[in-house]
């Protein structure tokens, strides 16, 4: 399925809201490419740097989510977005809303330019060299 397949699939009131949030995502970060992929067994938008998940939006039953890897690694930026969105239900990694109430779009474009210098991919492929490299203890 492909980005606008997905769109297609939401009620019509998110499809313009999901739609108006994926439009910051890629207007504000440009090292990430939008697939659509099964995630924690639901379809939604994956925002990949290289091969690895940086962003992914999605919609559920009641409610929808921001995952967001560079919040999950910095607890300066959670607590940042935290303060900009205090009627957000925030986890570690992932934010979750019901509407632009929670999460305006400017505040969602906000988000994604403040995290848009943190390179996943950089951080993922150093962790793994470093892991390479240690030895084994028996």
């Amino acid at each position: 399925m492909n980005i606008t397949e997905y769109l297609h699939t939401l009620p019509e009131d998110r499809k313009r809201y999901i739609t108006a949030l994926h439009e910051a995502i890629i207007a504000n970060d440009k090292t990430v490419i939008p697939v659509v992929e099964s995630m924690m067994g639901k379809e939604m938008i994956l925002y990949k740097e290289r091969k690895y998940m940086k962003y992914a939006l999605s919609s559920v039953k009641n409610y929808m989510s921001l995952h967001c890897l560079p919040m999950y690694g910095s607890p300066v930026l959670h607590a940042k977005f935290l303060a900009l969105l205090p009627h957000a239900k925030f986890q570690k990694g992932c934010i979750n809303f019901t509407g632009d109430d929670e999460m305006p779009v400017s505040t969602m474009a906000a988000i994604i330019s403040a995290c848009s210098g943190v390179s996943i991919a950089d951080l993922l492929e150093s962790r793994d060299r470093k892991k390479s490299k240690t030895p084994v203890k028996d």
